[in-house]
């Protein structure tokens, strides 16, 4: 009787060209539907465009006013659009205002840090709870509360800041409310010149792009996450500082940097809710000093030291951000 034969011996896989070479692997071949390198090009073009035309231009002319001269006749500043005629005697009259013997532009950034903190403090206090219930326990009205919070968006800045003002006037609602709940026994002026006013000013304002940030950011915690921290016998209180606290780091310092950038150069909100020196801002000086005839080149230093300050956070986060990646990767 006749065996079939047996089959050969299959041989072992060959090693990747990696191993063997020890090397990196090969560039894959580019598909043919992929786009090439000119495609991408022309699509960031518009936005490279746009950006140099709106920045980078507008920068550089703050920075031929900021380091140019002052007509002595006419007191309006002379740009200087090449570097190598630069002057630095604006930066030197700035310098004698922020730490000189005359420096009355140190109180305002004192104040403006203080301010600025406080209203960011405010703002993640009153925030984090909306956010959160938003996104663990709102269920399927989560979109009606995302459009009430969406909803300020829909009216200007300066509108919402009119509306504070009627609130906050002699005979407006705040002071009806208080005055029927014995609170205070006369209206209190919280529109002449009161900090608190300014502070509450700045929150209504920027409160609304911390929510939503804060929002997506917690809606995209697994849940599974805070269930195993149930599981492992942690509380609700304990659960929530051990797993959904550290989670939401990178969502409340990306909110916070929202948030804070604008208000540090905010002048407006101040100019409508106070008006009074002992409230004005660093925001407020600039806008001054740009509108007043022989002081615009000081008013363009100050502005890119204001710049210069917002940098710093947005490095941070940047390195923040890049970090957090690699630890999840």
């Amino acid at each position: 009787m006749q065996t079939a034969p047996s089959s050969p011996p299959q041989s072992p896989p060959a090693e990747p060209a990696r191993a063997r070479r020890g090397g990196r692997p090969r560039p894959r071949p580019r598909r043919d539907d992929q786009p090439s390198r000119p495609f991408w090009i022309a699509l960031a073009a518009p936005g490279i465009i746009w950006l140099a035309l709106l920045f980078i231009v507008p920068f550089y002319a703050v920075l031929a006013i900021a380091f140019g001269q002052l007509n002595a006749l006419t007191e309006s500043p002379i740009a200087q659009y090449n570097p190598l005629n630069w002057s630095s005697s604006n930066v030197i009259n700035v310098f004698h205002d922020l730490i000189g013997a005359t420096a009355f532009a140190a109180p305002i950034t004192v104040r403006t840090v203080v301010y600025v903190a406080a209203a960011s403090l405010l703002c993640l206090v009153i925030g984090y709870p909306a956010a959160y219930f938003v996104a663990r326990f709102a269920g399927r009205r989560k979109g009606l509360f995302l459009v009430l919070l969406i909803a300020p968006f829909w009216i200007s800045y300066m509108m919402r800041m009119l509306a504070w003002i009627d609130l906050l006037q002699t005979d407006g609602y705040v002071n009806r409310a208080l005055i029927d709940l014995h609170l205070v026994s006369q209206p209190v002026d919280w529109l002449g010149g009161k900090p608190i006013t300014v502070i509450f000013g700045l929150v209504y304002g920027y409160i609304p792009y911390l929510i939503l940030v804060l929002y997506a950011g917690l809606d995209r915690i697994d849940p599974a996450l805070i269930e195993a921290g149930r599981d492992l016998g942690l509380g609700r209180a304990r659960t929530f500082i051990r797993v959904t606290l550290p989670l939401s780091r990178q969502p409340i310092l990306t909110g916070l940097l929202i948030t804070v950038l604008p208000m540090l150069g905010d002048y407006f909100t101040n100019q409508l809710l106070s008006g009074a020196p002992n409230t004005s801002m660093i925001g407020n000086l600039i806008q001054g000093q740009l509108g007043t005839p022989g002081l615009q080149g000081q008013g363009a230093v100050l502005s890119l030291l204001l710049l210069l300050v917002l940098i710093v956070p947005m490095i941070y986060y940047v390195v923040a951000t890049n970090r957090s990646s690699r630890e999840a990767t």
